[in-house]
């Protein structure tokens, strides 16, 4: 044989080999195409979103003082939909979450007010109720096996019943505990913004950075080092931008009261965030819920516990709703029967489709329900701004959640066509 025709022939190298931009450019076009289209079909259209509004109403959509209404709007909304990401992931639905949250803020209001105990003990009484409904949800699809559309729609009506009895018809639980209302009333000193700020954006950096590092001396798929910098600088550019945003005095009579700062909303959403996709990205638990709603009979034949997954995804996302049912009680100052009912469900399974997580199973991130929230939340913030109808908003919510679940439907063939699945 000569020496060329000896000669290894060159490999193409794979997408996360890629070096330059150009380069990471192609892998990502080609990742597209693929089918894994992520939640980017959703920051286009919150780029467009908010391209529009600010041109049809610069003077008030664009102000301070909207862009924190805007974060507290949202923010109940898309609590709820980080915890539904959980029982979307495996290919199940519930349609009691809302409903939930609504219990969990009637036990915490009666627990506070009836029983006068502290808030801390409230906000656990709060989210152990979730936790129980969760559990007994999760029981009876797990369990016996009841489709979980079933359960959480008997769930959704028997709930409101519940909350009937504990509220009374037509009645309301007062909230005037401060600790609690902070929750969507306060902001945070400007410092301690910037703070924090500094701080996601040097954790996010050094620990994506050493992780790099690790799967690079172990032979494993790794980042390129520019595309590192990028997702890094911009995490920094938006982070800068709008903490700069939210500390600017924002308050109509600031000699009355000033309104500047980070909303405490907002740092429970990020906290929220933190945890729950640390929770589905860097454990065996979470790896298990991948595999459990990919493919629910290969995970068993693997050794998972399918149902004891099952069962800890609908008490995670109860308990979350718990949450999001306790900022909703707090932004409006009361709880009610009618808390969490309505189209705060709707909306709550809509951010987390629209950000990007299947209703199939098996794809998606906690994020995708923050960015679908927004989404959400930006529509409605800029109708009303135009003085549209809540008949026009709805309209075009649901027409956005349909363009969503047709790319992941859509991308979804494209990926088993390309054998991504």
């Amino acid at each position: 044989m000569t020496a060329q025709q000896t000669e290894t022939p060159e490999v193409a190298p794979e997408p996360w080999q890629a070096s330059g931009i150009g380069g990471i450019a192609r892998a990502y076009v080609a990742k597209v195409r693929g089918g894994d289209v992520g939640a980017l079909p959703a920051v286009l259209g919150l780029v467009v979103l908010v391209v529009v509004f600010s041109v049809l109403r610069p003077e008030t959509f664009t102000s301070e003082l909207n862009f924190a209404n805007l974060i507290n709007q949202s923010a109940a909304i898309t609590v709820i939909a980080m915890g539904l990401v959980f029982v979307l992931l495996l290919g199940e639905i519930d349609l009691s979450a809302g409903v939930t949250g609504g219990t969990a803020a009637a036990v915490m209001g009666v627990v506070m007010t009836n029983h006068e105990q502290n808030w801390l003990i409230s906000i656990l009484a709060c989210i152990a109720t979730g936790a129980v409904i969760g559990a007994a949800i999760g029981l009876l699809v797990a369990r016996l096996g009841i489709p979980s559309f079933v359960v959480t729609l008997a769930a959704f009506l028997g709930l409101q019943g519940v909350m009937l009895e504990i509220i009374g018809e037509g009645g309301t639980i007062p909230f005037k505990n401060e600790k609690i209302l902070a929750l969507t009333d306060d902001n945070l000193p400007v410092w301690l913004g910037w703070t924090i700020a500094l701080a996601l954006v040097v954790g996010f950096a050094g620990l994506t950075f050493l992780r790099n590092s690790r799967r690079r001396r172990a032979g494993l798929q790794y980042e390129p080092m520019l595309l590192w910098a990028i997702k890094s600088g911009a995490l920094l550019v938006i982070t800068v931008l709008v903490t700069y945003y939210l500390s600017k005095e924002r308050s109509i009579n600031p000699t009355l009261k000033s309104l500047k700062g980070v909303p405490v909303s907002l740092v429970v959403i990020l906290g929220l965030l933190l945890v729950l996709s640390f929770l589905l990205s860097r454990t065996a638990w979470g790896r298990h819920v991948y595999a459990v709603g990919g493919n629910g009979e290969a995970a068993r034949r693997a050794g998972i516990n399918v149902k004891g997954i099952k069962l800890s995804c609908f008490v995670l996302s109860s308990s979350v709703a718990a949450i999001g049912g306790l900022m909703l009680a707090a932004r409006s100052h009361s709880v009610s029967p009618s808390t969490g009912g309505n189209e705060t469900l709707l909306y709550a399974v809509g951010a987390a489709v629209i950000g990007g997580t299947s209703l199939f199973g098996g794809k998606g991130r906690v994020v995708d329900a923050v960015i679908g929230g927004t989404v959400i939340a930006v529509i409605s913030n800029g109708m009303g701004l135009l003085n549209k109808s809540a008949g026009v908003v709805y309209i075009v919510t649901g027409l956005v959640l349909l363009v969503a679940a047709s790319v992941d439907a859509i991308s979804r063939r494209r990926a088993a066509a390309s054998g991504r699945v």
